[in-house]
């Protein structure tokens, strides 16, 4: 598989090139060259085959053998290490739960499978020292820091808005050791991701330093972000049409399912539910895409107003506004709202939901409410609500426990950098060099 450049000015390049520049030397996102298809056999046979060899199938057609098959699998196993479980919530609603990884969040596995690409691939590409450098709006500085904790020679720089993530965020991102640096920005995530992308443009640091993102940009955090969708139309035991509802901030996990059902996957329809940030769905409405200022939510991973990933859905679907509304619904809700669903969900089913989570149920609800029809319909639960304690135990007016693996984090003190320039960013990744 190639990979090409969705800004057009760059060849097709190889898995390894594109995983290690992350960007394309034109700056755009690179995408599959090529379609892929699964057989109709295999899709018919996923209830019987194992989770590791679906991962597998679906992810080697975008590699070919740039991995070998015993170490791909390796990679397959090691980020699927967890259990992903489907849950019935209410009469044809069911939530899949994706934060039982290590550091709580549906990120656990594009991190970590990217972060053993990554290590796989280093020793040949470049005698010049890898960096990864991420923006986080929330858990995917935690679960790089994490997913890149047994690498070694690789450094992890990771900027995030001061004061705009949540505590346990925070401690995932600041208490990781040496090679993983914490720079506190004062902004916001899109002042964070504009530093790096200045930074990858940047000449003086590309010639000392290889520079390459864990943001889902990069293709090796995208891509497998497919896994859940294939493994969540696994465990669904009717034949109904299935519908996922997807909390959206950059779009890149919503991005994956949709070319999941490129390649044949069953799933009649997605929705991307966002908080008050609704750039696409005002998009989809009216045809108009006019990113605002960002403002800040409670659901603060999806405080994106310019999501990179939308590019890659114009791509899949050619641009065509017509076939995205057929595709894709968008509804967006605000903090209120949010908070109503959340103690509603409890109070009724005992069922706590972080409020990402909780817009993936509303949007779910909305969109089953104007069409009746009798589908599977299945929301995204992309974080514990751990991660969201304060804002969870004042919505249910009841304490949430703490799982063990954050109580031990919660103890540690955070290394972290503060700054409010691009300069001073320079300053860093040069010393680092």
């Amino acid at each position: 598989m190639k990979y090409i450049s969705l800004n057009h000015n760059s060849a097709p390049t190889s898995f390894k090139k594109a995983v290690i520049n992350g960007l394309a030397p034109d700056k755009g996102l690179y995408f599959p060259k090529n379609e892929v298809k699964l057989s109709a056999s295999f899709i018919e046979s996923l209830k019987n085959i194992d989770d590791f060899e679906i991962c597998y199938e679906v992810i080697r057609k975008y590699i070919g053998d740039e991995i070998p098959k015993n170490k791909l699998l390796d990679i397959v196993k090691d980020t699927v290490s967890f259990k992903i479980p489907l849950k019935k919530i209410e009469k044809s609603i069911y939530s899949l739960e994706l934060y039982h990884g290590p550091t709580l969040a549906f990120k656990d596995i594009g991190a970590k499978f990217m972060a053993l690409c990554l290590d796989y691939f280093k020793d040949s590409y470049t005698s010049k020292k890898i960096t990864v450098l991420v923006a986080t709006s929330g858990d995917t500085g935690g679960a790089v820091a994490n997913g890149f904790s047994g690498t070694k020679d690789i450094d992890v720089c990771i900027l995030y808005p001061k004061g705009k993530i949540s505590e346990v965020q925070e401690k995932q991102i600041t208490t990781n050791g040496s090679y993983v640096n914490a720079i506190e920005v004062e902004g916001d995530f899109d002042l964070c991701q504009s530093m790096v992308k200045r930074a990858f443009n940047d000449e003086e640091i590309n010639r000392k330093i290889a520079l390459t993102s864990a943001n889902s940009i990069n293709v090796a955090r995208w891509l497998p972000q497919m896994f859940y969708y294939f493994l969540a139309y696994k465990k669904i035991k009717n034949k109904k049409k299935n519908i996922f509802s997807v909390p959206s901030g950059n779009f890149g996990n919503i991005c994956a399912g949709i070319l999941g059902k490129s390649m044949g996957l069953p799933i009649d329809h997605f929705i991307a539910s966002t908080n008050i940030n609704d750039t696409i769905p005002r998009y989809i409405r009216d045809g108009i895409f006019e990113p605002n200022d960002t403002q800040q939510t409670i659901s603060n991973a999806m405080d994106v107003s310019n999501p990179s990933n939308f590019i890659r859905i114009q791509r899949i679907f050619n641009n065509d506004l017509q076939k995205i509304r057929k595709n894709i619904s968008g509804y967006s809700y605000d903090d209120r709202e949010t908070k109503e669903t959340i103690k509603r969900l409890y109070n009724s089913q005992h069922y706590l939901l972080d409020p990402h989570s909780a817009i993936g149920y509303l949007g779910l609800k909305e969109y089953m409410d104007i069409n009746k029809d009798d589908v599977n319909g299945i929301f995204i639960s992309t974080a514990h609500t751990i991660k969201f304690k304060n804002i969870v135990e004042e919505t249910i007016k009841s304490k949430i426990k703490y799982p063990n693996s954050i109580k031990e984090i919660l103890k540690k003190e955070k290394t972290t950098q503060l700054i409010d320039s691009y300069s001073e960013l320079k300053e860093i990744l040069l010393n680092r060099s």
